[in-house]
């Protein structure tokens, strides 16, 4: 009998323990969690149907080795078939390190965009995920650039995992290359920013501007209540970064402008939907951070002010720009107009009570599903082109390594031949 209950137990807890309460506007609902993309977008199927090309990964490591060894470089194809052959997580270190051989070659500008994608899938197939992390961290190094299908795929294994951080380490790359322009990428990587911060994690200067830019980049592709609160809340951060480290710390590095005033720029998107009559609203979660944030920033600057006028001298030796000072003294300004500003979307209803990532919640179950089908249609298109152009390689390398013999032979016929004479 209590084996039976046992057993009922653990069946009860695999169809109902996804389920999360979510509290909204006084009334409860459930959300059931789910792996975000569908198993139609992560299954392999489509790309274990290509045309297999087997090798044996020893005899093309000992290849690339005499290859680099005599200074030839590398084949793009070769580097391909290597990655594309990984069985086992030993397979894929050795990969580690002949990507990052490949990278520092002659012919480091033609690493195929599908080695790069069938490199994160055998990450992903292996349980060495945190070595796709590396080489996308590091890809100046490895010379990984992905597509938006391949970025959607290792964020979302985060975030199956509930591993929002590393979700974000990801979508922090998405955006240094700027790929928001798909809608599932837009989601995925909102959902994975917005849980993150929800549990409240202490950043350093890098991580929040990081972050602020993600939320910056991310936000201006929806034009909606969660696009406004995600850029209210990444110009805030970003502000945070500027005031306190001065403008150059914001942009270097980061698709970002090198203007002062994030601040301002936040309190810019307020003013906007304070005006705007459509029902676009901004999270309260997202206004209260950025109340927080100003009266943090002002209570430093006031409490540093002594120390500041005793070390005058100081400050001049640490030649802070002007244009920051200038950014510094409008905190007070900014404090005034952003309870001006509240107090006018408060009595306008264009305060939504939700924290951002339950709006984001509701935004995956209304739009990924269909966002999706676009997306695995291009994945289709693209496969059939890097299959052409892999075939394309192979004949192209066979014809080379045939001229390659017929030359060899000649040489040592000639060489034969001028013995016997």
């Amino acid at each position: 009998m209590w084996n039976r209950l046992k057993m009922a137990a653990s069946v009860l807890q695999r169809c109902f323990g996804g389920v999360k309460v979510i509290h909204k506007c006084g009334s409860h609902r459930f959300i059931a969690r789910r792996c975000l993309l569908s198993a139609a977008y992560t299954d392999t199927k489509l790309w274990e149907a290509r045309e297999k090309d087997h090798q044996n990964l020893a005899q093309l490591a000992a290849l690339m080795d005499k290859t680099y060894e005599r200074n030839f470089p590398v084949s793009s194809l070769t580097i391909s078939q290597f990655v594309d052959n990984i069985l086992s997580i030993e397979e894929v270190d050795q990969a580690v390190y002949y990507l990052y051989k490949f990278r520092h070659s002659p012919n480091c500008w033609y690493l195929r965009d599908w080695t790069v994608h069938s490199w994160v899938r055998q990450c992903l197939r292996y349980g060495a995920r945190d070595k796709a992390l590396h080489t996308l961290k590091n890809k100046v190094q490895f010379g990984m650039f992905p597509d938006e299908f391949t970025f959607n795929l290792i964020i979302d294994s985060f975030i199956k995992d509930n591993d929002f951080k590393g979700a974000c380490s990801v979508v922090e790359e998405v955006m240094l290359q700027e790929s928001f322009e798909q809608l599932t990428t837009q989601i995925l990587s909102l959902y994975a920013l917005s849980n993150y911060l929800a549990t409240k994690p202490v950043m350093n200067v890098s991580e929040e501007r990081a972050m602020g830019a993600a939320l910056l980049i991310a936000g201006l592709k929806q034009d909606n209540s969660i696009g406004l609160s995600s850029q209210l809340l990444g110009n805030a951060l970003l502000g945070k970064v500027e005031i306190a480290n001065g403008i150059r710390a914001v942009f270097r590095g980061m698709p970002l402008t090198w203007t002062p005033g994030y601040l301002g720029r936040a309190l810019s998107v307020m003013e906007r939907v304070a005006a705007n009559p459509d029902d676009c609203k901004l999270s309260k979660d997202v206004l209260d951070r950025l109340e927080g944030l100003l009266h943090n920033l002002s209570s430093d600057s006031d409490s540093s002010g002594e120390d500041e006028m005793a070390e005058e001298e100081k400050k001049i030796e640490e030649e802070v720009e002007e244009e920051d000072m200038a950014e510094r003294e409008k905190l007070p300004f900014y404090s005034s107009r952003f309870k001006e500003l509240s107090g006018q979307l408060q009595s306008s209803g264009k305060v939504d009570p939700s924290p951002l990532h339950v709006l984001v919640s509701s935004l995956v179950q209304q739009s990924l599903a269909s966002a999706e089908g676009p997306d695995v249609e291009q994945y289709q298109s693209k496969l059939e082109e890097w299959e052409a152009e892999r075939q394309q390689l192979i004949s192209r390398e066979k014809v080379s390594r045939k001229k390659a013999e017929e030359e060899r032979q000649a040489r040592q016929a000639a060489k034969e031949a001028a013995q016997q004479g």
